[in-house]
């Protein structure tokens, strides 16, 4: 069958026999993605490459992308060469893999370009096609709190959406409500939207403008905090609900996070306006792509809850459309939408997942760990494509979510292929197809190259010819050193100095250049700025002309504890300073240095202090590059924790106290479980105890209306009857002994009554002796495992020498005095 328009090519069908690929295509029709999705998978299934093959065919349809990159492999959507010219891999092949290879990045750049095109090609995909994706989508890569991509204004100018109150005062709420979520996480403070006297106050603020039809900045909110235009929060005076004193200290707070001079670059680049991600200005549809990986978590959450957010606001103001007007599609997701936890991300996720359908907006969700997903997503999304998966947990929890979504599904089944699955091969279920499909992904028209640093985006910008905000070069930084760092230096103290050294460098102390120091081939030389946050650590004189050398590195590292179930990757940024042979790693600064730290020219007139090391062997560099991985090898360590009784551990970042409470929480669950099977054995005991209690109630209620009875008929006949007979003349025993059996009967139904009483009390008594014997016992059972919840233990998780990997190595020159 051939593609039909807004068709998604995403690979070939696979037999279900063999796992071997078909020639039949497997298409997803575009609309589907109104109803979400939802891509789950280990690392090393090929979920990325899934995830990129799917934006490829999104934006070959002519949908605009919102893409969300928290670890920053989707800028390889950027790596399309058509051509297929190794000069366009070479930049981007690894340097390292050549190596391991035993060739040149040349070669490996050659070698690269035929396994792209071939690959390609095997998936029926041209340079046209290519070609094609490049010229009718716009792409551009953001970068919130950085200059490494396009900076983006996360919180512009507070200005009121083009709204009416009257109608969309709810979608202008929840607006408000993300902004200031966002904010207050920022600054550390709580969010809660209910329970926050902070969220409130800002709230209610921001709608008080708004409503004016005023339009606000941080600043001036901040300056509202303390003389606000409000005197009552509901019922109370503001004073009352919120002192004076306490809206001091919050104002303060807010101060010191616009004050940081790190927070100007979260306030600079462009608008957060949603048509403007979503269509380039020649009417384009663009591939925004958020890129979000040098952030905190909570930075993270800030981002994204502003960013959906607006998409909401934004989304309520389209027509209805039955098709896919644009897709958001984030590529991990853990930590935005917990099953526990209400991050302020939370919200505007589950509001797509609920209302973006009948607006034509489609969300898809990828992540390597499905219990880091709430499960009303899991359960409320139309597509499933499934993945190799890491544990059991994970496999079932898919399995229930796929059971909640569809109705019946056949666990065996689904266990048996989600097994079965190799990589780059998935299971995709559909809430319209009543039958699963085993599938291989397509080749993906991009060069899957791994996740980007910042300075690779700077490059990657500076490539593709995009303004640097606020006066920044154009030109991506230099692998050369620049000159004067590549100029030759065989000049020393004592010689003459060569034409043009001005007169002030002729006299020289013996370790003094006026000419740098020849550096190894291909060692970037940069010049550190003596106005950087982290450079009075060094020791660093402002305005000084001797410069002393050192060494700055950014290494990235994974740490992977399989029993664990832990993957956590991390970045280590430090400069070391001053440099000796061997390399000093032991006293390195541990800084957040970026490019921005760094000068390509010095200041003014300097010498420069000659090394120790000589600069010119390559020999030092890579001894350092040894040096640095060896000491982060035996030095760094992750403390995590452990309960070995219910095998479970501990997240990276998750306190002892919050891992005790999911210890808890698992502990009931298994409480839970074995409180079950008890039940059942008790519920056999209980229900014949209750039978025969009722069956006693009942006798107990007879023998009294019996007995009642038999009262009355003794009355009726008269107290005095035997008295009166027998001396009233006619004194026949046999009328006198029939009077007095009436009432011994009455005697003995009295009897009955009383022994049926107290049977039913034995039964009562039985009843609450197993029922507080079942509850004996399910303490004792809970507290067992409340026991085994609390031993929980500390572990570490070191470091692989092959999960380290030097990302970044230059010199740079420091004044010193």
């Amino acid at each position: 069958m051939g593609q039909k328009p807004g068709d998604l090519y995403l690979g070939r069908l696979l037999n279900e026999g063999t796992s071997e690929p078909t020639d039949e295509r497997l298409h997803l029709p575009s609309h589907r993605l109104t109803t979400h999705g939802v891509i789950v998978g280990m690392t090393g299934s090929g979920k990325t490459g899934l995830g990129v093959v799917l934006l490829e065919e999104i934006l070959s349809a002519g949908i605009p992308a919102l893409i969300l990159d928290p670890k920053g492999d989707m800028g390889n959507l950027l790596l399309n060469f058509p051509s297929f010219d190794p000069l366009e891999f070479h930049p981007w092949v690894d340097e390292g893999e050549a190596k391991r290879k035993g060739m040149s990045t040349a070669e490996l750049a050659a070698s690269t370009a035929d396994l792209w095109k071939n690959g390609l090609a095997g998936s029926g995909i041209g340079p046209d096609q290519m070609g094609g994706l490049k010229q009718k989508v716009d792409f551009q890569i953001l970068t919130p709190g950085s200059t490494a991509g396009t900076p983006l204004n996360v919180i512009g100018d507070l200005s009121p959406p083009d709204l009416s109150w009257e109608e969309d005062g709810e979608t202008i709420r929840d607006e408000i409500e993300g902004l200031v979520s966002g904010i207050l996480v920022m600054a550390g403070l709580d969010h809660d939207p209910l329970t926050s006297k902070e969220h409130i106050l800002l709230s209610n603020l921001v709608e008080h403008a708004w409503k004016a039809g005023l339009s606000l900045d941080l600043p001036s909110l901040i300056g509202q905090i303390q003389q606000p235009s409000l005197r009552r929060l509901g019922v109370f005076e503001l004073d009352a609900f919120f002192p004076e004193k306490e809206r001091t200290k919050l104002a303060m707070r807010l101060n010191g996070l616009v004050a940081s001079p790190s927070f100007a670059e979260w306030i600079q680049g462009q608008p957060l306006e949603m048509s403007n991600l979503l269509q380039a200005p020649d009417g384009r549809p663009r591939a925004t792509i958020v890129y979000l990986s040098h952030l905190s978590d909570s930075e993270r959450v800030f981002v994204v809850t502003l960013l959906l957010s607006k998409l909401v606001t934004w989304m309520r103001r389209q027509p209805g459309t039955s098709e896919l007007r644009a897709l958001v599609y984030a590529d991990e997701v853990m930590g935005f939408a917990p099953p526990t936890a209400k991050p302020p991300s939370k919200k505007p996720i589950l509001t797509l997942f609920k209302q973006a359908r009948a607006h034509g907006v489609g969300m898809v969700l990828a992540t390597q760990n499905p219990v880091d997903l709430d499960y009303k997503l899991m359960s409320n999304a139309g597509t499933w494509m499934v993945g190799r998966l890491q544990t059991e947990r994970d496999k079932a929890r898919i399995i229930e979510a796929l059971r909640s979504a569809s109705g019946e599904v056949d666990v065996s089944v689904w266990d048996a292929r989600i097994s079965a699955l190799g990589k780059r091969q998935f299971v995709l279920k559909t809430a319209r197809s009543a039958q699963p499909s085993l599938f291989t992904t397509r080749w993906a028209m991009s060069y899957l190259r791994g996740p980007f640093t910042r300075m690779e985006l700077q490059r990657l910008k500076a490539e593709r010819g995009e303004e640097r905000a606020e006066g920044e070069s154009e030109a991506a930084p230099s692998p050369e050193p620049s000159s004067p760092a590549t100029a030759g230096a065989d000049y020393r103290a004592g010689a003459s100095p060569p034409a043009g050294t001005p007169a002030g460098q002729a006299s020289l102390a013996p370790d003094e250049s006026p000419i740098p120091p020849k550096v190894a081939q291909g060692t970037p030389v940069r010049y550190l700025d003596p106005s950087a946050p982290w450079s009075q650590k060094l020791g660093v004189v402002p305005g000084g002309r001797r410069l002393e050398a050192g060494l700055a590195s950014r290494v990235r590292l994974l740490f992977d504890d399989q029993k664990g179930d832990l993957r956590h990757e991390d970045e280590w940024e430090a400069v070391i300073f001053p440099l000796s042979d061997p390399l000093p790693v032991d006293t390195a600064h541990i800084v957040d240095h970026d490019r921005r730290d760094f000068m390509e020219e010095p200041h003014g007139e300097v010498v420069y202090a000659l090394p120790e090391p000589s600069l010119e062997e390559t020999g030092f560099f890579k001894n350092s590059e040894r040096g640095i991985k060896e000491h982060l090898y035996r030095s760094l360590t992750l403390t995590l924790f452990r309960n070995t009784s219910l095998r479970l551990y501990s997240r990276v970042g998750e306190s002892e106290e919050a891992f005790i409470e999911r210890c808890l929480e698992a502990a009931e669950e298994k409480a839970d479980a074995q409180a079950e099977k008890l039940r059942d054995r008790y519920e056999s005991k209980l229900k014949t105890a209750r039978n025969r209690a009722s069956q006693a109630e009942r006798r107990v209620r007879e023998l009294e209306v019996d007995t009642d009875q038999r009262r009355q008929q003794e009355l009726i006949a008269g107290a005095g009857e035997v008295l009166s007979m027998f001396l009233g003349g006619r004194r026949r025993t046999r009328s006198l002994s029939g009077i007095a059996s009436r009432r011994s009967q009455t005697r003995r139904t009295k009897e009955r009554l009383r022994s049926a009483e107290e049977k039913l009390f034995e039964y009562e008594e039985l009843i609450e002796e197993l029922e507080e014997e079942l509850g004996d016992e399910l303490e004792e059972i809970w507290e067992e495992w409340k026991e085994k919840a609390e031993e929980v233990d500390s572990f570490e998780v070191g470091l692989e020498k092959t999960d380290i990997h030097l990302d970044d190595l230059f010199l740079f020159w420091a004044p010193v005095g």
